[in-house]
């Protein structure tokens, strides 16, 4: 395996889900988006009221929700009207030719550190659970799949009547939220790529193929992201009552569904926090990063109590003895031990007010990732962006032991049977220099500790 491609690069916050401030509103007269939730089914009199105050660019009836472009000072008075129960300004959100895969799955693929770290694989024996995700749609919200995702993903596993992208949001004159026709799979930033491949696995050559978290899962992509990573809760909680409304209209079957979204900004939104509550009303699970802010607290919507939240954790084992295929070719101890692992220093800590559940590996996490497009290629990511997918996976496994399980109910079994990993210090290697450092965390930064999929799928009824 060519070391250049494996073994040149990490990216971390920058790529992954990089927490901005919101757009200042500016003066009275600047031109902001603004998101809008009510406390009443939408109506032709009050679309009409709320016409005076700006223009009206998207309404989600199913949410009691719109987006409109307003001069800054009319917020104050859209929120003092009878009917609006929420109203702020749309908020940020960061995170060539085609061959098919041969395999149809990734079951019997190597067994890489992170897989192992969660119980899902053991070094030399392949997977050790009894589930696989069968049955169970995973919508990935992220930025989508690149063009050459079929040289990386069986077919059949993604979605691709229910995949969809959706643009716009913030506060441009053109910035309605829209649907253009197969731009999910015509990516550029390779985020979502990497993101799936953690649930899935993926094909590294004709004749290697690495295991996933869920391998049998179905997923659809769902592009709420640009072309850099970045985009806005508008758009975020318009991809979340997509989904939502494909479990409720059936189109999914009876099939469980989980959506994982590796992405946050500072702020929740009033219309993602509908949109939210809304999928969870129709059944679906949701899983979302922590953040990569550090001190500087949690992202939402991983933040909000309903969604379950995954901080980064790492692996003392990583770059022992200078050996540059360790993430495939060394095994993590059994039993799991907490002094095994590590928080990252840029995960996001948990601030008051903010509910986080759980770790998962985001540290060293090797998957498809191009920086040039059409050119396959493979890299180690870091951030709580590659965490949340592998939890997103382990509720897979559970939702097809139960397909009746609840969002509540992951939450609650994931915490409980999770590895604690209390405040403490651990010596990493840095691979830029060879030598140990000291990463230190507190109990802020672990929720209920290391998301366990052996053990979470025990206590499934």
């Amino acid at each position: 395996m060519s070391k250049r491609l494996i073994f040149s690069l990490i990216v971390t916050a920058s790529l992954l889900l990089a927490v901005t401030a919101p757009v200042a509103a500016g003066s009275a007269k600047t031109m902001i988006g603004v998101n809008v939730v009510l406390k009443t089914d939408i109506t032709n009199a009050i679309l009409a009221d709320l016409a005076t105050h700006g223009t009206i660019r998207d309404v989600v009836y199913e949410i009691k929700a719109l987006t409109m472009q307003v001069r800054a000072g009319e917020l104050t008075t859209i929120r003092k009207l009878s009917y609006v129960a929420a109203a702020n300004p749309d908020q940020t959100r960061n995170g060539a030719p085609i061959d098919t895969v041969g395999a149809t799955d990734f079951t019997d693929g190597l067994s890489t550190w992170d897989m192992d770290a969660i119980n899902v694989t053991n070094f030399g024996q392949g997977r050790t659970i009894g589930y696989d995700g069968s049955g169970v749609y995973v919508a990935v919200l992220d930025t989508g799949l690149l063009d050459s995702w079929r040289q990386y993903f069986p077919q059949e596993r993604i979605a691709t009547q229910f995949a969809k992208a959706f643009n716009g949001g913030g506060a441009g004159d053109n910035d309605n939220v829209s649907e253009p026709t197969n731009k999910w799979e015509h990516d550029q930033n390779s985020h979502g790529t990497h993101v799936t491949s953690t649930i899935l696995g993926y094909q590294r050559t004709s004749t290697i193929d690495f295991n996933g978290v869920a391998p049998m899962a179905t997923v659809i992509p769902v592009k709420v992201l640009n072309q850099n990573g970045s985009g806005w809760s508008s758009v975020v909680a318009r991809g979340i009552t997509y989904v939502a409304d494909l479990k409720k209209d059936g189109k999914l079957g009876n099939n469980p569904v989980v959506i994982n979204m590796s992405l946050g900004g500072p702020g929740l939104d009033a219309m993602e926090k509908a949109a939210i509550d809304y999928a969870i009303g129709q059944g679906v699970i949701i899983v979302a990063s922590a953040g990569n802010e550090g001190e500087a607290g949690m992202g939402y919507p991983g933040a909000y109590a309903p969604v379950i939240s995954v901080a980064a954790s790492g692996w003392v084992g990583e770059w022992k003895n200078a050996n540059p295929y360790w993430w495939y070719a060394t095994d993590v101890p059994d039993p799991t031990n907490s002094v095994d692992f590590y928080i990252t220093d840029f995960s996001s800590r948990q601030l008051a007010g903010q509910d986080l559940d759980v770790a998962a590996p985001g540290s060293w996490v090797v998957g498809p990732y191009q920086i040039n497009s059409g050119q396959i290629s493979y890299y180690f990511l870091g951030g709580t962006s590659m965490a949340s997918p592998h939890v997103a996976g382990i509720v897979a496994l559970m939702a097809e032991k139960d397909a009746a399980l609840t969002a509540a109910d992951a939450e609650s079994i994931l915490e409980n049977t999770a590895v604690a990993l209390p405040a403490g210090c651990r010596n990493v290697i840095d691979p830029n220099t060879g030598t140990a450092s000291e990463i230190c965390w507190g109990s802020d930064a672990t929720g209920a500790g290391l998301a366990i999929a052996d053990a979470a799928l025990a206590a499934t009824p």
